[in-house]
């Protein structure tokens, strides 16, 4: 595997590796891998021969309150699992290798419409902006055939597909499944902020998701009355829900005439902020 901290070395490594005739997959994360970020690069390997990891902490898309500062990075153990993988290249980036006209940036890419108004975009204003402007420079400078993005980011990952439809941008992007600890708590690197009550406590929005789930395939189309009593359950427990909602595959409103529907989530149990999503067919 080759290290690469400048665009100028990836454009040199990933020359050669298209003069070879090699597509190229990118797996974009913020490093502090786990075995999601695995499993990202393992489906990243099924796609194309040549596999980008690029470990970068944005900080475009922190708010204020949010936790760039404190969120870990593992670069070295990071490498070492990449490498562990089999990827061909990590690029690692500086923060003024991604932005060389300065910090923050004074172009950006402009959200807008509900993907951006509600959920996470109503309790993180600019998050998506920050999002999808490192993306579209990430993918801008890898130019791979496919990008892959964990699908427990659901709305992420909607931001992601749309901006590259909005620009026509020549790549597809797949999602890879959510992974799950045993007791149904979805792999994040923030789950390590969690202390040990916290961490015993965090599956239950995971339980309370498929209790609305099951209601849904039981017929039911009240949304609201679904998620009511399960968002007072979380409470209850010391939980402080942001949201938890029951929405369309796009992230609109529901009809009850439809087959999926998503259930997402978001609360801060301690001093750490949880998201989660549950898709749900009902044929």
């Amino acid at each position: 595997m080759q290290i690469v901290h400048s665009t100028a070395e990836l454009d040199c490594v990933l020359a050669a590796r298209r003069n070879a005739g090699e597509s190229t997959a990118l797996v974009p994360t913020m490093g502090n891998l786990h075995a999601g970020h695995v499993s990202l690069i393992r489906r990243a390997q099924q796609l194309a021969p040549c596999v980008v990891v690029s470990v970068f902490v944005n900080p475009l898309q922190f708010g204020p309150h949010d936790d760039f500062d404190r969120y870990p990075r593992t670069l070295d153990a990071d490498a070492k699992l990449i490498a562990a993988e089999g990827a061909a290249v990590l690029f690692a980036p500086s923060i003024s290798d991604m932005y060389p006209g300065g910090y923050p940036p004074a172009t950006s890419v402009q959200i807008d419409g509900p993907l951006n108004a509600v959920l996470e975009g109503e309790f993180r204003p600019g998050h998506f902006a920050g999002v999808a402007t490192v993306v579209n420079i990430l993918l801008n400078r890898v130019q791979p055939a496919v990008a892959i993005f964990g699908q427990k980011d659901y709305q992420q990952l909607a931001v992601i597909r749309r901006m590259v439809a909005d620009l026509g941008m020549p790549v597809r992007i797949e999602a890879g499944a959510t992974l799950r600890d045993i007791d149904g708590l979805a792999l994040s690197s923030r789950n390590q902020y969690l202390q040990a009550q916290e961490r015993a406590l965090a599956p239950r929005i995971y339980i309370e998701m498929q209790k609305i789930a099951a209601g849904l395939r039981a017929g039911s189309r009240d949304f609201e009355t679904l998620c009511a009593e399960p968002r007072s359950q979380l409470q209850a427990l010391g939980f402080r829900p942001q949201y938890l909602e029951v929405r369309a595959a796009d992230l609109s409103v529901p009809a009850a005439s439809l087959k999926q529907f998503v259930i997402l989530a978001a609360a801060h149990l301690g001093s750490t902020r949880l998201i989660d999503n549950l898709i749900v067919d009902c044929e």
